[in-house]
């Protein structure tokens, strides 16, 4: 999954790119609110997550134009105002949720995973297709019940048709979301990690089909 963060304290924010990438998280930074409309323009993002205090516009200015114009983008909200008045405010522009610093990294990616969940309409933490398993805790992929060994851009493609099985996935869709801002991306590597998937899950009860034109989708085998 593609997030975008926004954050003015760059140490801070650097640190947390580096943290959430751990996590197989693709991740653009951006450091001052004016930037964030064309940032999401520019990439496929699942989730913000935006720091209130920001040089030029700040963060309750920016959610107030994303909602104005109809982005639904889930957005959790980074602020030292910890108040109630504050908090209220902030869901009221349109958060989705909200977190105090300093905070823990742990309790930020569990409100990540929260997020996401809802934003895909699944309550539950783990997505199944046949014997091929997610958990979106762990940001682990099973399959058969072994973990299934991934590099970082082959476990983003393999997600983005997990959560999205038995629907189509373009080429440009995949390409948005395992490339961040600073990658010269290349949309024919895609048909490479495709590949390297591919392989990966031989002798599963699931394959990648290649719909030309259009892309790939995850299919359940009989």
């Amino acid at each position: 999954m593609r997030l975008l963060l926004v954050e003015d304290n760059r140490e801070l924010a650097d640190w947390l790119g580096k943290t959430l990438r751990q996590a197989n998280y693709v991740v653009d930074i951006v450091h001052d609110g004016e930037d964030v409309e064309h940032a999401l323009a520019a990439g496929d993002h699942a989730l913000v997550i935006l720091d209130l205090a920001l040089p030029r516009m700040s963060g309750l200015e920016v959610l107030r134009m994303l909602r104005a114009r109809g982005n639904r983008v889930p957005v959790i909200v980074l602020t030292a105002n910890a108040s109630l008045d504050g908090r209220v405010k902030g869901l009221n522009e349109g958060a989705d949720d909200y977190l105090a610093k300093p905070f823990q990294i742990e309790e930020l990616e569990a409100r990540i995973r929260a997020q996401l969940r809802r934003a895909n309409d699944r309550t539950a933490p783990v997505v199944a297709c046949g014997d091929l398993v997610f958990d979106t805790n762990t940001r682990l992929f099973s399959l058969a019940g072994e973990t299934l060994a991934l590099t970082p851009r082959e476990h983003a493609v393999l997600e983005q048709l997990v959560v999205k099985a038995g629907r189509t996935v373009s080429k440009a869709a995949l390409s948005a979301a395992i490339y961040d801002f600073e990658t010269d991306a290349d949309p024919s590597a895609i048909e490479i990690y495709v590949h390297r998937v591919r392989k990966k899950l031989e002798g599963a009860r699931v394959r990648i089909v290649t719909l030309r034109g259009l892309g790939y989708l995850l299919r359940l085998e009989d």
